[in-house]
């Protein structure tokens, strides 16, 4: 196959029809057609010859496109298996892609990625952003650089303020993992079909610690799941309804110098920390 730009409107169309392609909204199926947006998403992964790259759901390969043009190793997950025949041909000039036809939180990715360092870059489907998200952050897979296109609304979740309506679990799910930065927001306009959305692409480097240290990370995670569970109670009653008996709740609050009467998104990942470590001391 000639070498042809996968992004852009015509290209979309032309294997769309050729291919008959019945495109499956459950599976968040929106093609880019914006080259500018896949050479920034793959600018931002920062690849260079031979750079392993995990790619998650290609579609038609617009995407993956502009990772294999680095030079990288880009091995792509798609759970469509109807797409083989698309992907096989639109990637046939690029020997440095391998597709691999599975579910990525199925998949055994231990043995697929083995000990090296990789990079992730995906226009993630809407649908499952969150866990995939969490699920890759939250393992000991050897992914260092995130790059993910998703929902607008999610990455405001995930970069948000103490205190503000975003705030949340997640937020502190990812920035306790990884450090966080805005690429970009896509228009519904840069998509065949168009979302009904905005998306951001957002660019998630692990940290080489915690961006707090803990004691016990259950506890600290225990704790963050009480104060957003119960996000309108003050945090006293919410750690209450967390099971903590009333003696030892006032006991942690007051070792850890934190203001029970206060609710938990209004407190830091820092001061979730000195709770989760006055907890443990007092267990």
């Amino acid at each position: 196959m000639i070498e042809v730009e996968l992004a852009n409107r015509q290209a979309v169309q032309y294997i769309v029809r050729r291919f008959n392609l019945r495109l499956k909204h459950k599976l968040g199926q929106n093609f880019l057609i914006r080259p500018d947006v896949v050479e920034a998403i793959a600018r931002a992964a920062e690849l260079d010859e031979g750079t392993p790259v995990m790619e998650i759901g290609p579609g038609i390969g617009t995407l993956t496109q502009a990772l294999a043009r680095t030079g990288a190793e880009v091995t792509a997950f798609e759970i469509d298996g109807s797409l083989e025949r698309v992907l096989t041909h639109t990637m046939e000039p690029y020997p440095n892609v391998h597709i691999v036809y599975e579910d990525v939180l199925k998949a055994d990715l231990p043995h697929i990625l083995g000990n090296r360092e990789w990079h992730a870059a995906a226009n993630l489907p809407y649908y499952i952003t969150t866990p995939i998200l969490l699920y890759l952050i939250q393992s000991e897979l050897p992914i260092s650089l995130f790059v993910f296109m998703m929902q607008k609304e999610v990455a405001d979740r995930i970069m948000a303020d103490p205190g503000s309506k975003a705030y949340g679990a997640l937020t502190i799910a990812v920035q306790y993992y990884c450090t966080v930065e805005k690429v970009m927001d896509i228009p519904p306009t840069a998509f065949i079909p168009r979302p009904a959305v905005t998306s951001t692409v957002l660019k998630m480097r692990r940290r080489e610690q915690p961006a707090v240290i803990v004691k016990d990370e259950s506890l600290f995670f225990n704790l963050v799941k009480m104060g957003f569970g119960q996000r309108r109670k003050v945090f006293a009653n919410a750690m209450k309804m967390g099971g903590i008996p009333a003696d030892l709740a006032g006991r942690i609050l007051e070792k850890a110098g934190v203001d029970g009467k206060r609710r938990g998104e209004t407190f830091s990942m820092e001061e979730y920390g000195r709770l989760a470590d006055a907890w443990y001391d007092l267990k």
